[in-house]
């Protein structure tokens, strides 16, 4: 039986969630440009790294990492069997307490001046998304794919995106209240489009990329092209939906009036929005 997760209410600004699947070779790299760029923020903050059942000494390399920051908020958790990206990011939001998430991956390919660039943002609008005004080692085809796959994204859903795939700033309680089942790469573009179809603001910030020096991708298995294939679908049936029930484009959570057992009679309080509600518990 799966321990149920539990909703921690915010108790920080932000939470960065570090995936792993056999990142031995930049795991503490990872970690340590993490840190500085939080420090350069001056936010506060959690850590949480999910290992994604590694094979190699990634587990060990943090666990050391661990023990020789006790001071620092985080957390490991290890998984016995490989879950997929999609749904680790979706667990790590149940595992944070940061009113904010956002993904690290932790092949070391972000510098930490990208993340800083990034995180300033914090506060300025529900999703933050970022996409590539340089990019750094990447195989024209590796380019023409990712462009290829905006374009599509953008085609399905009537958006206009610069990037799906560029590890987003979001509120924690979004992604926990609405996040994709997807297990595969294309859980972003998901979440991202469910956000816009119910009226989330955004802003877009130009960062520098590069690609992974060491390692395989893990973007071009079987796996992960058929679980992409199927969240395109769902985008496309979303649109459908819109055009079948234009008044969904702005629905939004709605308001929600909240009753309290020993207040006044007859009392009411009008909260704004879901996570308003999550952080009264």
């Amino acid at each position: 039986m799966t321990r149920p997760r539990t909703f921690e209410a915010d108790s920080c600004d932000l939470t960065i969630f570090i995936a792993c699947f056999n990142e031995e070779q930049g795991i503490l790299s990872t970690l340590d440009k993490v840190l500085g760029a939080l420090k350069d923020v001056g936010c506060t903050y959690d850590i949480v790294v999910i290992d994604d059942a590694s094979t190699d000494r990634t587990v060990e390399l943090v666990r050391a990492f661990l023990a020789s920051h006790p001071q620092e908020p985080i957390t490991l958790y290890v998984n016995e069997l490989n879950q997929g990206l999609g749904a680790n990011f979706a667990e790590g939001a149940f595992r944070g307490r940061g009113r904010y998430y956002r993904l690290v991956c932790g092949d070391d390919v972000e510098s930490r001046e990208t993340l800083v660039s990034v995180l300033k943002h914090l506060g300025e609008a529900d999703i933050i998304l970022t996409y590539p005004a340089k990019v750094h080692g990447r195989s024209r085809f590796r380019v023409l794919v990712s462009r290829s796959f905006t374009a599509l994204v953008n085609l399905l859903s009537g958006y206009h995106i610069r990037y799906y795939n560029g590890l987003a700033v979001n509120l924690r309680y979004n992604v926990m209240r609405w996040h994709s089942h997807s297990h595969g790469f294309g859980f972003q573009a998901d979440l991202i489009t469910r956000l816009l179809d119910m009226g989330a603001s955004y802003i877009e910030i130009p960062v520098v990329q590069s690609e992974r020096e060491g390692g395989s991708s893990k973007a071009f298995t079987f796996r992960n092209i058929c679980s992409v294939a199927h969240t395109l679908l769902d985008i496309f049936i979303r649109r459908v939906g819109r055009w079948i029930h234009p008044q969904s484009r702005s629905r939004g959570p709605g308001k929600l009036r909240m009753y309290q057992a020993g207040g006044e009679a007859g009392s009411e309080e009008v909260i704004l929005s879901y996570e308003d509600v999550a952080r009264l518990d």
